[in-house]
């Protein structure tokens, strides 16, 4: 079976950092991309963002760039989002999911599966 676990939410300052994982479990990570999204009360779910398949080639939505980075250890079955400089309208429920051989683009309806999510709140 299937499984994502998304961890390391949490309340943070802003300016602050935070890093996220996703564990994947009952599949091989290396064979799937894998994204980030996310969603906050009353707004549309947004891409942050993607690697692809191989872990070659990674992409961001503009809002993220050059403040988040997307890694993934294949051995480990996990993916990460390094979240720094945060800004209050980072808060939101990030959710992993994982598209089998797919691009890493930042297109939810690519993705096969979905972890619960977890809370990223940036507030002082």
């Amino acid at each position: 079976q299937v499984q994502l676990v998304d961890t390391g939410g949490g309340l943070v300052q802003p300016g602050g950092s935070l890093r996220l994982s996703c564990r994947g479990s009952g599949f091989t990570m290396a064979h799937y991309a894998l994204a980030w999204f996310r969603q906050a009360p009353g707004k549309e779910r947004e891409g942050v963002s993607g690697i692809n398949s191989s872990g070659g080639k990674t992409s961001y939505a503009d809002s993220v760039k050059g403040r988040f980075t997307i890694s993934k250890d294949d051995a480990k079955n996990t993916v990460y989002l390094q979240m720094n400089s945060l800004k209050p309208e980072d808060t939101a429920l990030y959710y992993c999911a994982a598209e089998v051989l797919g691009r890493g683009e930042l297109d939810a309806g690519d993705y096969d599966y979905w972890g619960q999510g977890t809370q990223v709140t940036v507030s002082s």
